[in-house]
């Protein structure tokens, strides 16, 4: 899972005014023609940058989003579902392993990207900084936050950079599961006692407002949207993500008797979704670090780091590479 809801810091520093405009323009030309940027290819000092942080970003999303959902796990109602809640966890740190190794081609390690994680300085969706209280709020991240991932990745896999799209095109597919079983579990609540009915659109009225964040903010203020495009990071702007997943999810929610809690939500004569702007100003504080559940996340994975020092250390001792069996 993953959104595009990540803020860019503008540094005077971002620029490209300082490249070679002959090789510039032939880097662009490759871009403009489709072809992939590979690691050891040149590239623009802010392209590296801009990467780096797209992708470093992506993958700690994919480990943070991993939290809410896995504290579900030894509670989901049944075998199947705590199976299945099981898989889809593991699915997304493994997502996460994937995103840092197409960093790493960048040139920065994954000790840092983790150290810049741990201290704040990188940050992850947003998203996956509200707290989910009942199985519901659960489903609904797997279904809803899932297929606005889909959205982003689907069209980010078809980019410029080669190994962060291979990555994208392999996590679309394990995501395709995701969203089929997010489905299911919100229509089964959606179409249960009026007890799951309740639950399931109480979840979703509380999650509304994060997933219209999801996607980052309006394009008319996102500061290096031009850039991204450009160069072919991004394939599709927030606004059009936006667009997209209302077109895909609004009927379907609607379908199934559910609400949404925006009276202004409906399509225009040009067939353009109108809807209540979020406030982005809640967006940039949980995204900078001031969420409902931004120290808990964090706290979490320091724990898991601490804990699983011993084996990061043990890995890198050549000499234990084999060890003598027991018995």
């Amino acid at each position: 899972m993953y959104g595009g809801g990540s803020i860019f810091e503008v540094k005077p520093g971002d620029t490209i005014l300082n490249e070679d405009p002959i090789i510039l323009a032939a880097f662009e030309a490759r871009i403009a023609r489709g072809e992939k940027i590979e690691p050891m290819d040149w590239m623009p000092a802010l392209y590296r940058k801009q990467l780096i942080r797209m992708i470093e970003q992506h993958a700690h999303s994919e480990i943070i989003g991993a939290l809410p959902e896995g504290a579900w796990i030894t509670r989901a109602p049944g075998y199947k579902r705590k199976m299945a809640q099981l898989a889809k966890v593991q699915d997304e740190v493994g997502h996460a392993q994937l995103l840092y190794s197409a960093a790493e081609t960048l040139g920065k390690t994954r000790e840092e990207m983790m150290n810049d994680l741990l201290s704040g300085k990188s940050k992850y969706s947003n998203v996956f900084n509200y707290p989910t209280p009942t199985w519901a709020d659960s489903t609904v991240i797997s279904w809803l936050i899932d297929a606005g991932a889909i959205v982003n990745q689907l069209a980010n896999a078809k980019g410029s950079y080669g190994p962060y799209c291979r990555a994208l095109e392999r996590i679309c597919v394990e995501e395709s599961f995701h969203l089929k079983y997010g489905h299911d579990a919100v229509v089964h609540l959606a179409t249960g006692t009026p007890k799951q009915r309740q639950m399931i659109q109480e979840a979703l009225n509380r999650w509304w407002k994060p997933i219209m964040m999801f996607f980052g903010p309006p394009d008319k203020i996102s500061v290096h949207t031009e850039i991204l495009m450009k160069w072919k990071l991004k394939m599709a702007t927030n606004d059009e993500c936006r667009q997209q997943f209302l077109d895909m999810y609004v009927p379907k929610l609607w379908e199934i008797g559910l609400t949404l809690p925006d009276p202004k939500l409906s399509k225009n004569e040009t067939g353009t979704w109108e809807y209540t702007e979020p406030d982005w100003e809640e967006f940039k504080q949980v995204i900078n670090g001031n969420g409902p559940c931004n120290a808990e996340r964090l706290a979490v994975r320091r724990t898991a780091e601490e804990k699983g020092a011993w084996v990061r250390q043990a890995l890198l001792r050549p000499e234990a590479r084999y060890v003598q069996p027991l018995a």
